[in-house]
């Protein structure tokens, strides 16, 4: 539970579309990636190299502390490929809050001691069982760097918090089953499942995808229904998993999936969003440019305008407070919202 006043200013940001408060940010510290994702894009433009330096992030500090910043997600790409990423977690650091990497798991291993040292969590993406993950990944030994990375951080700290994320698409949502036995054997604490983003121009895609390409990683109708009847398996299978947390998301929400790809096919709504991300969070890209969350328009670039000015622009206010995330086009086919309501803790997103 939060403070009351903690709460009254989520409240406030909610009704009024200013933020008063800022509990969570997304760092993209570094725009490029070692995997080659079926799925993603991020990869292509590896060539143009951007990064946060950690001199930004301290410009930045005043600003997050005013704000209550409480968690800093490193997103990416991989932000171990950042030049300087624990100078940047040390600036971080000047306020109390709670850091996690996201990591493809391919440079785990060689900082292994950094990352137990200076960040939280880890959230690793696990896109199958081994020979799945690495044809999905499009790297050599993908998954057998990962499974070293993982290792070596609960080597030197079994307590270390260490998740996975999947990305269910057409290439591996059979593979359900397999991928919890392989979080299982990863010793992981804890996987998580979301569909593929075909619709918007994040991860890469400023110019969006076509239909053949949204054809190669979305399910058709017959995998849906497929995925329906596997999804049934899972959940009579792995009911131990589901009550204890091992698999994050409840057999409901799971349930939401192959609804998200019938409806891509418009066979039927998209699964109702209750997300507060932009009321709550914002995301800053290797660019500078400022968003309310991954999938929306940014509102200006932190390395050229004062932070608390991009956030609380006529622009962004505007936009928070004309926002219906149940009727937007781009919200309505989120596949990772955020929904931390004014009296959740930061850790209690649903």
């Amino acid at each position: 539970m939060n403070s009351p006043a903690e709460t009254l200013k989520r409240a406030l940001s909610l009704a009024t579309g200013r933020l008063y408060t800022l509990p969570i940010l997304t760092l993209m510290p570094h725009s490029r990636c070692n995997c080659r994702c079926l799925m993603c894009d991020i990869w292509r433009d590896n060539a143009n190299k951007r990064e946060i330096s950690p001199e930004a992030v301290a410009r930045w500090m005043a600003v997050l502390q005013q704000l209550g910043t409480r968690w800093v997600v490193l997103s990416g790409g991989e932000p171990l490929m950042h030049s300087d990423l624990f100078g940047l977690c040390q600036v971080l650091r000047q306020a109390p809050v709670r850091l996690t990497l996201l990591s493809t798991g391919l440079l785990l291993a060689k900082y292994a001691a950094e990352v137990v040292t200076f960040v939280d969590d880890v959230i690793v993406s696990l896109d199958g069982s081994p020979a799945v993950h690495n044809r999905i990944r499009n790297v050599p030994h993908a998954y057998e760097r990962l499974a070293e990375g993982v290792a070596a951080l609960k080597a030197l700290r079994p307590d270390f918090r260490v998740t996975a994320r999947c990305t269910l698409q057409k290439a591996n949502y059979a593979d359900l089953p397999n991928i919890i036995e392989t979080a299982h054997a990863l010793g992981l604490d804890q996987i998580s499942f979301l569909a593929v983003d075909v619709s918007t121009t994040a991860f890469g895609r400023p110019e969006g995808w076509g239909p053949e390409r949204v054809a190669s990683v979305a399910l058709d109708a017959e995998d849906v229904a497929r995925f329906r009847g596997i999804l049934d398996e899972v959940i009579a299978r792995y009911s131990a998993d589901f009550q204890s947390g091992f698999i994050a998301e409840s057999p409901a929400k799971l349930r939401r999936l192959p609804a998200y790809f019938a409806a891509l096919l418009g066979q039927g709504d998209f699964p109702e969003v209750a997300c507060t991300a932009p009321w709550v969070s914002a995301v800053i890209e290797a660019d500078g440019t400022v968003r309310p969350c991954f999938f929306h328009r940014g509102f200006g670039n932190a390395f050229e305008q004062p932070l608390d000015a991009i956030l609380n622009s006529d622009e962004a206010t505007a936009f928070r407070r004309n926002l219906n995330v149940r009727t937007d086009p781009i919200c309505r086919k989120c596949v990772c919202s955020l929904n931390l309501r004014p009296h959740h803790g930061v850790n209690g997103a649903g």
